[in-house]
């Protein structure tokens, strides 16, 4: 028996699944989304994900998260909590080891200023420029551009979508002007996402110093596991008793929201992937844990990710996304041949440089700004 054999009949199953854009034949080994997994992991986008911010930059240290070893974390939680449902393991880890592909230098800070750069040649968006890197930037085959994903692949990667872009990207985002829902597997994966950097943002910011327990023991969700904690091991301190609360974080968020999904799917009684399209979204937190998730993401916003350390590294990293941007848009001859338009189209042009920024690693943003700038490197 294959391991599809055991999915539920609403899991999203690779031979029924819709298709990649050019055709190829099935693999005798692997299913469609095992050879997706299998060409996320082997792309250069994902390499260079290894070298990309998730909240401290890439050099600040050895043991913080970077968008690699995030999206491990987030097909670790996916792969268990779907396995718990009957869903396509391999469906969730490929979209959760590239949903991030196409995540700029810098974090999310990266995103915002190229979107800014951006504005007037359409803008820029992390999940547009993910799907982008899989449908047209990578570069493997001889028969086609891109990795040739399957739909429900390329579907789970798109999270969001204006109504705009997606009447320019077709079919895959369809499910935005409709008002349908993706596979489960897309809607487990976004949630896994969430529990994964709710759980290390954590851990990397009390590694770095900048926020305590006494900060978080105020909010009434991990102040209840830390004194739960506490109390199974009295005396418990450092590392292992922050590790021991945070696993148990974990455990509490994946498993409700198992118990809350298998509910809603029992009570939807979806017959396949089309009656789940059809449904209202039945991946879900139930409203107790939700309200303390939330609350524990409005705690990082306000004491982290708003640090006014985060914020330093924020401004430097904004100046070089902006003036990175700035010296190839004024002078396209400074880009890498590659990357250079010679038909004068300024709102391909512009794309193009968005492609090169949106590549780079963190330590390769900081060198290229130090190439153009800096006279020690003439």
């Amino acid at each position: 028996m294959l391991p599809e054999d055991f999915l539920a009949p609403y899991a999203a199953h690779s031979a029924q699944g819709q298709g990649r854009r050019f055709a190829e034949a099935p693999h005798a080994s692997r299913s469609q989304f095992q050879r997706d997994r299998d060409r996320i992991i082997h792309s250069s986008a994902f390499r260079r994900l290894e070298y990309k911010t998730q909240v401290f930059l890439n050099h600040e240290g050895d043991l913080f998260r970077t968008r690699l070893t995030h999206s491990l974390e987030v097909a670790q939680v996916g792969r268990s909590i779907a396995r718990n449902l009957r869903l396509n393991e391999d469906l969730v880890e490929a979209i959760a080891l590239a949903h991030d592909l196409g995540h700029t230098p810098f974090g999310h800070v990266g995103q915002d200023v190229l979107n800014e750069c951006m504005q007037a040649h359409g803008g820029f968006e992390h999940n547009l420029q993910s799907l982008r890197v899989v449908d047209t930037l990578e570069e493997h085959y001889g028969a086609f551009d891109g990795l040739n994903l399957m739909f429900e692949t390329r579907e789970g990667i798109l999270k969001h979508c204006s109504l705009a872009h997606a009447r320019e990207l077709g079919p895959v985002a369809q499910r935005f002007i409709d008002r349908t829902q993706p596979t489960l597997e897309a809607q487990l994966t976004n949630l896994a996402d969430e529990i994964a950097y709710n759980s290390h943002d954590i851990d990397d910011g009390l590694r770095s110093g900048l926020i305590t327990i006494a900060q978080l023991e105020e909010v009434e969700f991990f102040g209840r596991l830390w004194r739960d904690v506490q109390q199974a091991f009295p005396g418990l301190s450092g590392r292992r008793a922050i590790y021991e609360t945070l696993r148990r974080l974990i455990t509490a968020l994946a498993d409700d929201l198992i118990v809350t999904s298998t509910s809603l799917i029992a009570d939807a009684a979806p017959r396949d992937v089309s009656e789940v399209r059809a449904s209202p979204p039945l991946i879900r937190f139930s409203d107790a844990m939700r309200k303390d998730a939330t609350e524990l993401k409005r705690f990082l916003r306000a004491n982290l990710y708003r640090h006014y350390q985060v914020n330093r590294m924020r401004v430097k990293a904004s100046r070089i996304v902006r003036e990175l941007y700035d010296s190839f848009m004024a002078e396209p001859a400074l880009l890498p041949p590659d990357y250079q338009l010679r038909d004068g189209d300024v709102t391909q042009q512009a794309r193009k440089i968005a492609d090169y920024i949106a590549g780079m690693t963190d330590r390769y943003a900081i060198r290229e700004h130090r190439r153009l700038y800096s006279l020690d490197e003439l």
